[in-house]
């Protein structure tokens, strides 16, 4: 009520350009997006099952292999670094159609090359083109949507980058009773295409260019700046990357360790593989309902603690052979399940209150992950290839993701903050 007595009805939210879309138009979206967040995890893990292969065909050690993989998420952080604020300063599509064109001529060249070096020179081209789906996969949800329709795309979207590093190994595997390892950068190449022809006919331009950010290199740079000198951003931000470079040793060493050190055949490893991967979807899809009762601060401290306890017993199981490959299969979906709890609260933790720099801010924090990826991925390598130090390196990224929670974030500051938080979730 006015001080002249007047009642003041509360205005409803405007309505986003998604509130006018009709329910085919949603699903033919979400078929969109879907694919292009899938083109990510297929890139890193379809060939997977094909590393002890492809060490044995161009004559190299397997720990230069691993690099070709360090190339991809080398790419990936790097892509998201450049892509993000350029979709905001030009629009979704030109990105996005250069993005997939630089994919699929990499994954051409990839088929012919003849060097270990040329091919981890392709990765990286690979991850640069893949970085630029994955982040405007992203934009294109926050562009159209708002409140409980962004969660409820952005969680089926969640379900899709679940689900695609649990069919890549899978897939690599039976590509490889038809065909050798090149191949398998035929199978990526034609993806491209197919997600390049559908996004071209199929994805409509989605940032205005009245909402385009005309800042420049140098505005981009203040604003990165910004958020590194933020104490509690910066910390989520490398706890996540510790995170995810557990995960990327895992998927970095497995193939070697669970092929030539326990004796799997190539679609046994896809199996086991996947086996780790449906204990990480179910663990994000679980943390909703944890969700209801409790913070993210407290899960998120829970479950990395539960991932150095299961790391340490990798390390343990695999240095003394204790109850084979059974044991040290369970403590490795143990590990797993806990980064699925741990990934969904530590970046929404970070990106709460970022505001009109939360675009940048994801990137970042997209950069941290496949950045310490990259370091993690050919560590493992280095220190051997064998069990150990996969559960080393594993184990390493748990219990430092947990000890810069506790003494840089310090989780007391973030209490305010949880409520928001859990709400966005839900």
């Amino acid at each position: 009520m006015t001080a002249t007595g007047e009642h003041v009805v509360a205005s409803a939210p405007p309505r986003t350009p998604g509130d006018l879309m009709s329910r085919s138009q949603r699903l033919r979206l979400i078929l969109v997006l879907g694919s292009l967040i899938a083109i990510g995890p297929l890139t890193i893990d379809m060939y997977l099952p094909a590393l002890p292969s492809i060490a044995i065909d161009l004559e190299t050690p397997s720990a230069a292999v691993q690099l070709t993989l360090t190339g991809t998420l080398i790419g990936l952080a790097v892509g998201q670094l450049l892509v993000g604020p350029l979709s905001d300063a030009v629009g979704r599509r030109t990105p996005l159609l250069a993005g997939l064109a630089l994919h699929i001529v990499a994954s051409v060249l990839c088929v012919v090359a003849p060097t270990i070096a040329l091919l981890g020179a392709l990765r990286v081209l690979q991850g640069l083109g893949v970085a630029a789906a994955s982040v405007v996969a992203t934009a294109v949800v926050r562009d159209l949507f708002r409140g409980a329709a962004f969660a409820r795309i952005f969680s089926r979207l969640m379900l899709v980058m679940g689900a695609a590093p649990v069919l890549a190994p899978t897939l690599g595997s039976e590509l490889l009773r038809w065909t050798q390892w090149r191949g398998i950068f035929v199978a990526l190449g034609v993806f491209g295409l197919l997600l390049l022809t559908m996004a071209a006919f199929g994805l409509s331009e989605t940032l205005p260019p009245h909402r385009r950010r005309r800042g420049g290199v140098r505005n981009t740079a203040r604003t990165y700046v910004g958020l590194l000198r933020d104490r509690t951003f910066l910390g989520l931000v490398l706890v996540t990357g510790l995170t995810m470079a557990a995960m990327f040793a895992y998927v970095s060493g497995s193939s070697f360790v669970l092929q030539k050190q326990y004796g799997l055949t190539e679609q046994e490893f896809g199996l086991a593989f996947g086996a780790g991967a449906v204990g990480l979807i179910t663990a994000t899809q679980l943390n909703v309902r944890l969700l209801r009762r409790y913070s993210p601060q407290r899960i998120l401290i829970t479950a990395l603690l539960v991932g150095s306890v299961a790391g340490c017993a990798l390390v343990a199981f695999a240095a003394t052979r204790l109850g084979g490959l059974p044991l040290l299969l369970v403590s490795l979906w143990v590990v797993l399940a806990a980064a699925g709890l741990a990934l969904p609260n530590a970046p929404a933790l970070a990106l709460n209150g970022q505001g009109d720099a939360a675009g940048t801010a994801a990137a970042l924090l997209g950069a941290a992950q496949f950045g310490l990826g990259a370091i993690a991925a050919p560590l493992v390598g280095v220190l051997g290839n064998g069990g150990v130090a996969m559960g080393t390196v594993v184990t390493g990224g748990m219990v430092l993701a947990l000890a810069v929670l506790q003494f840089v974030v310090r989780p007391a500051r973030l209490t305010a903050a949880e409520p928001a938080v859990a709400a966005g979730l839900h």
